[in-house]
């Protein structure tokens, strides 16, 4: 196996992200999974939808399909122990949809996550990023508000055996500079002055 680089988090530089490469890694976002989804869903889903949705999103399987279809996942280190992941997957050139994203509940609220977050977007050079979030969790909704995201839509998805998603849409897009216009002045050269 070849060595995995480090993606490096600033302000927190005990924490790095590896991208997945093997089995072993999808292994470990699976029990990273079935330890962070109750402690995100117990108090928003039933036990049973929870224990449904893990097996349909969260099973070896599963994750070993989506990341055979492109989807890229990361694992996010603290000294080298996995606390959190991401996957995503790009649908066109620079824009990303963001399929998950957790960290153990003990590594939230620290500002990790946007850390995490605004390393990722600058290392896959994303303009724009959809994902969608449970109506009813209200940490995370505020945690994309703060990283720039905004609801674009309320959408129920059907996912089987009576259960249903029942998400906000939401989009986040790069800020393009705006051109100081001062700046922009002095690079002309100011022929009144």
């Amino acid at each position: 196996m070849s060595h995995k680089a480090k993606i490096r988090i600033p302000k927190f530089p005990a924490y790095h992200l590896t991208q997945v490469s093997t089995d072993d890694d999808l292994k470990t976002i699976e029990k990273l999974a079935e330890i962070i989804w109750p402690e995100y869903y117990s108090s928003i889903i039933s036990r049973g939808q929870i224990r449904y949705m893990l097996r349909k999103m969260y099973s070896l399987s599963v994750l070993q399909n989506e990341f055979r279809r492109g989807v890229m996942f990361f694992i996010v280190h603290h000294k080298n122990k996995p606390i959190g992941f991401i996957s995503i997957s790009k649908k066109s050139n620079h824009y990303y949809f963001l399929h998950k994203f957790y960290l153990l509940k003990s590594k939230r609220g620290k500002g990790l996550g946007y850390s995490v977050f605004n390393t990722l977007i600058q290392n896959l050079k994303a303009e724009r990023i959809r994902l969608t979030v449970n109506r009813q969790n209200y940490k995370s909704i505020n945690f994309y508000f703060k990283c720039g995201f905004c609801i674009e839509k309320v959408a129920d998805f059907d996912i089987g055996k009576g259960y249903f998603m029942n998400d906000f849409v939401m989009l986040w897009k790069k800020k393009k500079a705006l051109m100081n216009i001062r700046a922009f002045i002095e690079a002309l050269g100011n022929p009144t002055g």
